[in-house]
C-alpha cells in the first residue's frame, strides 16, 4: 500500500492546462494528428515506469492530468484554431498579430482564450492564473506578464459580467 496523497482535482487540472499545451505545440511543429497525439499523451507520458536508476517511483512523477479537461482543451483550441487565433489577433496591439509570437506564447494564450470561450465553468481569474502558471514553466522573461495582460484583456471582453 503507498504512502501517496492522491492529487487535487485542480493540481489534475493544472497538469490538464501544461499537458495541453505541449501536446498543441508537438501537434504544430510535427503536424501531427491531433488524436494521435491524444493517444500519445495519454498512454506513453503518465502511464509508463520511470527512468533507470529511479526504482522509488513506480511511474512516472508528472500528475496524472484530468484526462477530460486535457482531451477538450486539446481537441477543442485544435477544432477551432482560426477563431482562437481571431480573438488573438483582436486582444493584440495593431503592430503585432498572432503569427509574431513564440509559437509556446501563442499556444499558451490559443488554451487560454479557448477556456475562456468555451468552458464558463472555470472562473476567468482562474484561467488566467493558470496560465500564467503554464507560462512560467517555459519562461522567466517577460512572457507570463504578456500572457496575463492578454488574457485579462481577453477576460474582460469575453466574460464581462464575472468583473462587475
Amino acid at each position: 500500500m503507498s504512502d501517496k496523497k492522491k492529487p487535487s482535482k485542480s493540481v489534475k487540472r493544472s497538469s490538464a492546462r501544461l499537458a495541453a499545451v505541449q501536446a498543441l505545440y508537438e501537434v504544430e511543429l510535427s503536424d501531427s494528428n491531433v488524436d494521435d497525439v491524444l493517444i500519445s499523451f495519454l498512454k506513453t507520458r503518465w502511464d509508463t515506469p520511470q527512468e533507470m536508476g529511479d526504482e522509488s517511483q513506480e511511474t512516472s512523477p508528472l500528475t496524472e492530468p484530468d484526462k477530460n479537461l486535457f482531451t477538450d482543451l486539446l481537441r477543442g483550441v485544435y477544432s477551432q484554431k482560426e477563431q482562437m487565433e481571431e480573438m488573438l489577433a483582436g486582444a493584440l496591439s495593431q503592430e503585432w498579430s498572432p503569427d509574431r509570437l513564440e509559437t509556446i506564447v501563442r499556444i499558451i494564450l490559443m488554451a487560454g482564450i479557448y477556456e475562456l470561450y468555451n468552458r464558463k465553468d472555470v472562473p476567468p481569474r482562474v484561467v488566467i492564473t493558470q496560465y500564467v502558471d503554464v507560462a512560467h514553466a517555459f519562461f522567466e522573461g517577460p512572457e507570463p506578464g504578456f500572457v496575463n495582460g492578454v488574457l485579462d484583456r481577453m477576460a474582460k471582453t469575453l466574460r464581462p459580467d464575472d468583473f462587475k
